[in-house]
């Protein structure tokens, strides 16, 4: 069974930063496309970053590119990311997801096979 545990979220103030990890143990597959997803109160959840399979590649949404920065241990099957420059409008709650296979469309939902619980950020003004 595949699990998907996320850990580092909690409070920080405007303009501070914060770092997520993720750790994906127990499948039998050599490694993992991974992605982050937040939710904020009242909305859809939404895509945040992405990482290919091989670690080559990683993707951002828009709003936070140049603050955001996914790194990955293919060894560990872990996943870091980390938030600077936090704003108000990025409290929500960040969700890690991974795809046992390449994903094509790393902002897609329907990509991933297995997710997390979810981390809760919140972002103080």
């Amino acid at each position: 069974q595949v699990h998907v545990v996320e850990s580092g979220g909690g409070l920080v103030q405007a303009g501070g930063s914060q770092r997520l990890s993720c750790v994906v143990s127990g499948g039998p597959w050599s490694g993992y496309a991974m992605g982050w997803f937040r939710q904020a109160p009242g909305k859809e959840r939404e895509f945040v970053a992405a990482v290919s399979w091989s670690g080559g590649s990683t993707y951002y949404l828009d709003s936070v590119k140049g603050r955001f920065t996914l790194s990955k241990d293919n060894a560990k099957n872990t996943v870091h990311l980390q938030m600077n420059s936090l704003k108000p409008e990025d409290t929500a709650v960040y969700y890690c997801a991974a795809s046992y296979t390449t994903v094509a469309t790393p902002d897609l939902e329907k990509e991933y096979d297995y997710w997390g619980q979810g981390t809760q950020v919140t972002v103080s003004s």
